[in-house]
């Protein structure tokens, strides 16, 4: 259980077409089990110029998990176990904005959550907690990756807010053109609940979302062919490869906990009393929870 000012641990969360981070030493694949079931994969455990990392594949190697069948909070839950305090998110997205065409990566700053079967806490019945989600990502990542982007003269936006869908199937013209009227940027199937989990955990969050397409309500949408969209999704895991090992030596300064507070997100958000609280579900969270409870 890492306490507050720990020394950082770089997680990365590989979506579509990451499957692996390249440039690593003294790298080891770790079966996880947690207390919440198992994750998507095992985890890659190596260091990145000294800075301890590990990376986990969202959908599994060969993408063998559709979103919805993913275990959010065990895909978490063996993060924080391997000791990681910072997560960064990588995303494959559809794009709602003319401007944002494929190959724009967007750091993203909302999200809309439209998601409805899916485990959205580590909490429950015996002892509820209620973090905050107003500001949903750490911005003190989301700096340092525009910064490294213009560094390395990525196509990225800084800040775009997010819907996530269910899924497995794309919108119809109907939903995208409403989410477009609601100021979304771009769509996708995998950011929650993970960004809320992450927060239950005490973890900085931020997203990377890489444009693939324009959702359905591009006039040339339906010009776009799979292998245009796959040739895409690669190109921008190369990118986002190289973005991640640019980024991750300089996170290694942290000297002290998260200023935005990311690592301390449930000093106010635990609610249940001490008296109250079910002690099975106690030690059940104590992984993800143990500094606050």
């Amino acid at each position: 259980m890492a306490e507050t000012g720990t020394p950082p641990v770089i997680g990365v969360i590989g979506g579509s077409g990451i499957y692996d981070i390249e440039g690593l030493t003294n790298v080891e694949w770790k079966k996880i089990d947690t207390p919440f079931g198992a994750p998507s994969d095992e985890i890659m455990l190596g260091e990145l110029e000294g800075q301890k990392m590990a990376f986990l594949p969202r959908h599994g190697r060969g993408h063998k998990i559709p979103p919805s069948g993913l275990n959010f909070r065990a895909n978490i839950a063996a993060l924080k176990q391997c000791g990681v305090t910072e997560i960064l998110s990588l995303s494959a997205v559809g794009s709602l904005r003319e401007d944002l065409a494929p190959g724009t990566f967007v750091i993203i700053d909302q999200f809309i959550d439209r998601t409805f079967a899916r485990e959205k806490s580590f909490f429950g019945e015996g002892l509820v907690a209620h973090v905050s989600m107003a500001d949903p990502v750490c911005a003190r990542l989301g700096d340092a990756l525009a910064e490294s982007a213009a560094t390395l003269d990525l196509n990225i936006v800084r800040g775009g807010t997010y819907l996530v869908m269910e899924g497995p199937q794309f919108s119809t013209r109907a939903e995208s053109e409403l989410y477009r009227s609601w100021g979304c940027d771009v769509i996708g199937m995998t950011n929650m609940p993970e960004a809320k989990l992450a927060r239950e955990a005490e973890m900085c969050y931020a997203t990377v979302a890489m444009v693939t397409d324009f959702d359905c309500w591009h006039d040339d949408h339906d010009a776009v062919t799979v292998d245009a969209v796959i040739k895409v999704l690669l190109q921008n895991a190369d990118k986002a490869r190289d973005l991640v090992r640019h980024v991750t030596p300089g996170l290694s300064n942290r000297k002290t906990a998260c200023h935005a507070g990311c690592h301390t997100a449930l000093d106010s958000a635990i609610i249940t009393a001490p008296d109250a609280r079910d002690p099975a579900m106690a030690a059940k969270l104590n992984g993800i929870a143990g500094r606050a409870l």
